[in-house]
């Protein structure tokens, strides 16, 4: 079938891009609508009732576009959102902790797997239940790294500032000799030269992004609603700050021509 329904893509600002681009490069022929709800940055400190509420009503406009897949590419709504969403949405849901997990899984050796990510998402366990549920012998753990994402939205990725910042925090799996480190938000994996440097080259980071996109692509295909040809269409939305999103993503190599606001509260 060549079902020419967009993919639907959000997170709480740009970090999501990095899930857009595994998902446009292993689908070059499918379209997507990218929504970035950067009047709320970032999820990672904010209650589970509010990044739920967030959550559903960017599904629901996102849904009002004719999308056929919905990829929740924000950490956070995915830790605390996700049953939420599959519950009110008509299209299938992706989030990206389960893929993440399941890449750890496969990649760690000793057992022993870090997980970076913000404060509601470390809090809320996502990360160590689903690989509890993979591995139940696995030692899992968490640190939140809350100023990482500024920082990201800053542009500062290999500043002096965010170096400092990465020894003080990672110094944690150093010590407990993890051979695995899971970026647990969309916008780590701008910073993945500092955090190898910072945990050393022996340690695997599993980047969540493209294995969401491999999923993805499996469940179009099992539902049979791939986009087979055409000319695919990318459609940007922010719900605020149109102008420094489409610089920040210009700058991770996203070519963004019109960025649309849908403000909410």
């Amino acid at each position: 079938m060549n079902d020419p329904r967009p993919i639907g893509v959000f997170d709480s600002g740009v970090g999501g891009l990095t899930v857009y681009r595994a998902l446009r490069r292993r689908m070059p022929e499918e379209s997507l609508v990218y929504f970035g709800d950067t009047g709320h940055l970032p999820y990672g400190s904010k209650s589970a009732e509010a990044v739920t509420r967030f959550s559903l009503h960017i599904a629901r406009f996102l849904e009002s576009r004719g999308i056929k897949l919905l990829v929740v590419a924000c950490n956070t709504a995915s830790a605390v959102a996700l049953d939420a969403l599959k519950r009110r949405c008509r299209v299938p849901v992706l989030g990206v902790i389960g893929p993440g997990a399941r890449a750890a899984a496969a990649a760690t050796r000793s057992g022993t797997v870090g997980v970076i990510a913000t404060e509601g998402t470390v809090s809320s366990g996502a990360y160590q239940r689903a690989l509890k549920e993979l591995l139940p012998a696995a030692r899992v753990r968490g640190v939140s790294c809350p100023l990482f994402v500024p920082l990201v939205e800053e542009g500062w990725w290999e500043h002096a500032v965010t170096r400092a910042v990465a020894r003080e925090y990672l110094d944690p799996f150093r010590r407990t000799k993890a051979d695995t480190l899971i970026l647990g938000c969309t916008h780590y994996p701008m910073l993945k030269t500092v955090i190898q440097k910072a945990v050393g080259r022996g340690v695997r980071l599993i980047d969540s992004a493209e294995q969401a996109a491999i999923e993805a692509e499996g469940i179009l295909t099992e539902m049979d609603i791939r986009r087979t040809s055409g000319t695919p269409k990318a459609d940007f939305y922010v719900s605020d700050g149109p102008g420094r999103f489409k610089r920040l993503a210009r700058r991770l190599g996203v070519a963004v021509r019109e960025v649309r606001v849908r403000a909410f509260d």
